[in-house]
């Protein structure tokens, strides 16, 4: 049988799972209000495409890479950059499992008691203690290879999909079938109100978009598995930017409808999916049913994913690990093939953030929105390695072959992959500025500015440790 078998529209398909959800809409509208709309259509054009287009030439170049990323930064430059490279994309998934035990919290909270006071009636200092439970035991669970929960979240993933359609299909079908709902956002059938302010607090929101259409990294495998590269990939990711854009436009649209842009809630990344399905549920008279339905599908898929991703960055690090750039102490494993160091460094680090907020933030509200904005900071940086590997793969254009090229001009082709490179680093710099009211709380704003300084540059120079750490272990072996 012929092994080229996918479509541009199954490989389409296939990206927009991966890189899509519901969260994307919401934590985005609550920073940008109804004038994300025309922001949506800015970032798919001027970044998600170039993007995606660039991740299907490095698929195609490097066919027979196993390692991702560190592997197409290996064959392009060096095998000290490819460590960085590795080392960068496990360090940016510390943030986010520090964040997936509170999001685990909300949902199950919404599942329970129909609102969000399971969360909100908690202090800081209750809720850390509470995540951090909730983390220890899964990265216990997670060192025991618990497949369940990984089928558990392809499940759950299907089912947060669905609801996100029916969210998107529901919401701007309301008005339409009942004549008593009115839209929360004024003037929302006036061009001007779409239009957002190019001023610098915008320019600080812009990481939050990257980081909700980054992730494309993870289709090159397919890209040699269709049957024509060359065709139909680029019509696949047309396509999938086609699928992120209509998603993103009516989501966004929808919020609008149920919660008015110029005094968006406090609340609104924390609870704003729930209070839509709960709205939604009451305009179709189905009660709460909505609501339940898509908190425990988002309840298990936030387990999943901290399950998931907890173990699958650290096997990128570690299975093969360069012995010249990470200690032999970090490699082992236990009988059982356990990375028990790995699993203990994560949990350390984890740990750390997740107390974090200890010390600087008064509420939940906020916390949900610092961790929020925080790997908005820090997610986006692995992507910069891919438009690296982009540049020097042009550099030395004549070294490499390709079944599908993005641009066939080299200079040119370097020019797109040095843009995304800019505006990635751009929008995480930019992204470290708080979003609150300086004005309001001084002693937040200053916390929130220095750990969104300070935790991406640490994360990044506890990477330069290790090679020196493998280094005397080459030393005392030659020693001895």
């Amino acid at each position: 049988m012929e092994q080229k078998q996918l479509r541009w529209f199954t490989v389409g398909l296939i990206a927009f799972n991966m890189v899509w959800g519901l969260g994307n809409v919401v934590n985005n509208y609550a920073q940008q209000g109804i004038s994300v709309v025309t922001s949506w259509v800015l970032i798919l054009v001027l970044y998600f495409i170039p993007y995606a287009l660039i991740v299907g030439q490095l698929g195609s170049t490097f066919k027979d890479s196993s390692g991702g990323v560190s592997s197409w930064v290996q064959n392009t430059s060096t095998k000290r950059l490819a460590y960085y490279a590795a080392w960068t994309y496990w360090v940016v998934h510390i943030p986010y499992l520090a964040q997936k035990p509170q999001l685990v919290l909300i949902a199950f909270g919404w599942a329970i008691q129909g609102n969000g006071n399971i969360v909100n009636n908690f202090s800081v200092v209750g809720i850390t203690l509470i995540s951090l439970a909730i983390f220890l035991v899964f990265l216990l669970l997670s060192t025991k290879g618990l497949m369940t929960l990984k089928v558990i979240g392809g499940m759950a993933g299907t089912a947060i999909f669905v609801m996100s359609m029916l969210f998107i299909l529901l919401a701007v079908g309301a008005p339409m079938m009942n004549s008593t709902v009115e839209f929360a956002t004024p003037h929302m059938n006036k061009i001007s109100t779409y239009i957002p302010k190019f001023d610098f607090s915008y320019f600080t929101t812009v990481s939050m978009l990257v980081f909700a259409v980054g992730g494309a990294e993870k289709i090159s495998p397919y890209v040699n598995s269709m049957r024509n590269p060359a065709k139909e990939f680029p019509k696949g990711m047309i396509f999938l930017a086609a699928m992120v854009g209509v998603s993103a436009v009516l989501g966004s649209f929808a919020m609008g409808m149920l919660f008015t842009s110029n005094n968006i809630p406090e609340d609104l990344m924390a609870n704003g999916a729930y209070t839509a399905f709960q709205l939604l549920g009451e305009y179709y008279g189905v009660g709460n049913l909505l609501m339940i339905i898509y908190a425990i599908t988002n309840g298990i898929g936030q387990i999943s994913a901290l399950a998931f991703s907890i173990d699958a960055p650290l096997q990128i690090l570690l299975a093969d690990a360069d012995p010249d750039f990470v200690p032999a102490s970090l490699r082992k494993r236990s009988k059982k093939g356990t990375l028990v160091n790995g699993y203990l460094l994560t949990g350390i680090l984890v740990s750390i953030i997740i107390v974090l907020p200890m010390f600087g933030i008064d509420n939940i509200k906020e916390l949900v929105k610092w961790l929020t904005n925080l790997n908005s900071v820090v997610m986006p940086m692995r992507y910069l390695w891919v438009f690296f590997a982009y540049m020097m793969l042009n550099k030395a254009y004549k070294n490499y072959t390709s079944e599908y090229k993005f641009i066939k001009n080299p200079k040119i082709a370097f020019g797109f992959g040095l843009w995304c490179f800019l505006f990635t680093a751009f929008a995480c710099i930019l992204g470290m500025v708080p979003k609150i009211d300086f004005a309001a709380d001084p002693k937040a704003w200053f916390f929130q500015l220095a750990s969104n300084v300070i935790t991406p540059v640490v994360l990044i120079l506890l990477g330069m440790i290790l090679p020196a750490l493998a280094r005397r272990d080459k030393k005392k072996a030659q020693i001895n």
